[in-house]
């Protein structure tokens, strides 16, 4: 039916930013308030989790940061004073930006226990009713969602290249065998992700106490050849460089950035550790590591500016640097690991909070919820990866790539965290702005700095970004304005009930399931069932699936029953964006209010809509093209919402906007 649609099968739970499902409840929300952390005993076990999860990716960073950040100076020789600036800006980034925004404040505002861009974004939405600030604050945590996908494919290429080049220290003859062997560790890295991460978690912690330990030592050795490098400490080498410099200090902002690449994994892996154990091992055992060992790379680089060739590797006696390369090439793994994981966390969480199309979920754990495999996110980020590797050829060229979509992460965070601390935390304007403003001025400083490398490759993860941000904006608006047609032209359900006791409709035996995204209207699966099979069941269920905008729902709000007629109920199911829909699982539950389902004498009834242009289009032509791809790609629903396939009906629906 050209111009009418029905809304009969939801593509993804819902949100305002999710048309195509049920409005999500904007009231009270039974949730632990801000700051809640989770009841959990710091254990050697689980300091090693989070050092093998949390910390693998800026673990990794003293392979390549500092040498980065000094090839700006390397014009009539490095001296003295710009190798203490350089290492002071970069002790001083891991504090202020590592330490006092995330591991100090950030770490506070968790969803639930929850963390990470888009359960901050979620946060900030709580209790904001006008829907053009809700669309304002949900563009922040697309945009930040968009760049952390280019970081998750930029991470792993620098990360393995970074280590692999390694070889060429050991020896000048592996410089030509470099990129193969980065390019077969990438593929095999991840053709082996569908065995799930939790035969390979077993030894990540090990390996990273390993990392850290190696990073502590090589780093005390050097320095105490040269204790004077400790004076880098000091804020007033880091002030006296950016005095002198200025502009070339405002661009080697772009390379010191890449020393606190990974802050965002402290907050986004809270969930799976909690508060507590993520601070304790930032602290006492990551911080110090990594701040030792920068300090004994600027050492060696005072003692011998030659060493800027590869000041990590050069660190180690010539018997341990092939080992060396061995461990760093294993926590680059472990570094990559984490993002990937942490891709397929956001992509759920993009699908759930209604963001992009359905896309395939595997569970890879009987027990961890948490997880997943994603085929299609992995198929494009390896390869991205490989495109990445084989375009830059070092990891020096792939650095310029990498500060953007980090930095920019940082701007949308800190943006988030002002609304978030102001409104559910009660803080005064001027205080939350006094305490995240130069923060956030500190965040665009890096940002801007990292610009100016766009033509160097930074443009890689803003090219990235605008094709994310153009892809989740395009569905949303395509969505909005298919829920907008089904509203016009629905029919309400109380209406089809009122009538049905004077109807003719023939009642066959077996239950009729029927999807639909708005639970006050009549599905139009349903009507174009009576209209072309003159029938229906004996049992009817309309259910609808809603997603809150929050990580989990208690399973006693899971599901609401409400009769409508006999034999007739509305179902509404809750879930929250970490959590995945299971449909005939939550029909079966039903037996326990006295409702009767069985599975075989079950069918479950979706619609499959065609997008046409409508006479007036209220969409530009090539987003309307590209929400119709995007819409022909997404996973059927039977998939998503893991309904038997051989139980059901689909019925086509041509729909105009």
């Amino acid at each position: 039916m050209r111009g009418r649609g029905w809304r009969d099968c939801i593509g993804m739970p819902a949100g305002p930013m999710a048309p195509h499902l049920a409005a999500p409840q904007r009231g009270p929300v039974t949730a632990p308030p801000p700051g809640h952390d989770k009841s959990q005993a710091l254990s050697p076990a689980l300091i090693l989790g989070v050092l093998g999860v949390v910390y693998g990716d800026i673990g990794t960073s003293p392979l390549y940061a500092l040498r980065a950040a000094l090839l700006h100076f390397t014009d009539g020789g490095l001296e003295r004073w710009e190798i203490l600036g350089i290492l002071s800006l970069i002790i001083w980034a891991l504090i202020l930006t590592v330490t006092v925004k995330y591991v100090v404040f950030i770490l506070r505002a968790d969803n639930r226990g929850e963390g990470g861009i888009l359960a901050l974004m979620a946060l900030a939405q709580r209790g904001i009713e006008s829907e053009r600030a809700r669309w304002a604050v949900a563009l922040i945590g697309i945009t930040g969602a968009c760049l952390f996908f280019g970081d998750g494919i930029i991470t792993p290429a620098i990360s393995v290249l970074s280590a692999v080049e390694g070889l060429k220290i050991v020896s000048p003859h592996f410089e030509e065998a470099v990129i193969p062997i980065a390019v077969v560790i990438l593929l095999a890295l991840f053709l082996v992700q569908f065995r799930g991460t939790g035969s390979m978690g077993a030894v990540f912690g090990p390996v990273c106490a390993c990392w850290f330990l190696a990073l502590a030592v090589l780093g005390v050795i050097e320095i105490v050849h040269n204790p004077e490098v400790l004076l880098a400490l000091s804020p007033h080498y880091a002030v006296q460089f950016c005095l002198t410099y200025r502009l070339v200090a405002f661009i080697a902002f772009g390379s010191v950035v890449l020393a606190v690449t990974g802050a965002e994994a402290l907050y986004a892996d809270m969930g799976h550790f909690g508060r507590r154990p993520i601070r304790w091992a930032w602290l006492w055992l990551v911080l110090p590591s990594l701040a030792l060992n920068y300090l004994g790379q600027g050492a060696l680089l005072l003692r011998e500016a030659e060493a800027l060739e590869n000041p990590f590797f050069l660190l180690a006696p010539d018997w341990f640097r092939l080992p060396l390369v061995f461990l760093a090439t294993a926590a680059t793994i472990i570094a990559s690991q984490a993002m990937i994981s942490g891709a397929y966390t956001i992509a759920r969480q993009c699908v759930q909070l209604g963001f992009i199309p359905r896309l395939e979920v595997r569970h890879t754990s009987e027990t961890e919820e948490g997880q997943i495999y994603m085929p299609q996110i992995n198929m494009m980020l390896l390869i991205g990866v490989v495109i990445l590797v084989m375009a830059f050829h070092t990891s020096d060229n792939l650095a310029a790539a990498y500060g953007i979509a980090v930095t920019g992460t940082f701007v949308c965070t800190s943006l988030l965290a002002i609304i978030v601390f102001r409104r559910q935390f009660g803080w005064a304007w001027p205080f939350a702005i006094g305490v995240f403003g130069p923060l956030l001025v500190l965040d665009l400083l890096f940002f801007v700095s990292n610009v100016l490398k766009i033509p160097q490759g930074g443009y890689v993860p803003l090219v990235l970004g605008a094709g994310l941000f153009a892809m989740m904006t395009t569905w949303h608006r395509g969505r909005e304005l298919l829920f907008a047609r089904f509203r016009q032209d629905g029919l309400p359900l109380r209406s089809f009930i009122a009538r049905l006791p004077h109807s003719r409709t023939l009642r066959v035996p077996g239950t009729a399931v029927f999807m639909t995204s708005q639970a006050d209207f009549l599905p139009g699966a349903l009507l174009h069932n009576l209209k072309h099979n003159k029938v229906l069941h004996e049992r009817v269920l309309f259910v609808t699936v809603t997603n809150e905008p929050i990580p989990f729902v208690a399973p006693e709000r899971r599901r609401q029953v409400e009769e409508l007629a006999p034999d007739i109920h509305r179902v509404s199911l809750l879930y929250g964006f970490q959590e995945s829909p299971n449909i005939p699982k939550e029909l079966e539950s039903l037996r326990e209010v006295g409702i009767p389902f069985e599975p075989m004498q079950t069918s479950y009834f979706l619609g499959r809509e065609t997008v046409v242009a409508a006479a007036v289009p209220k969409m530009s032509q090539w987003r309307q093209w590209l929400f119709t791809i995007m819409s022909r790609n997404a996973v059927p629903a039977t998939e998503f919402f893991r309904i038997p396939s051989d139980r059901v009906v689909e019925l086509g629906v041509r729909v105009a906007i």
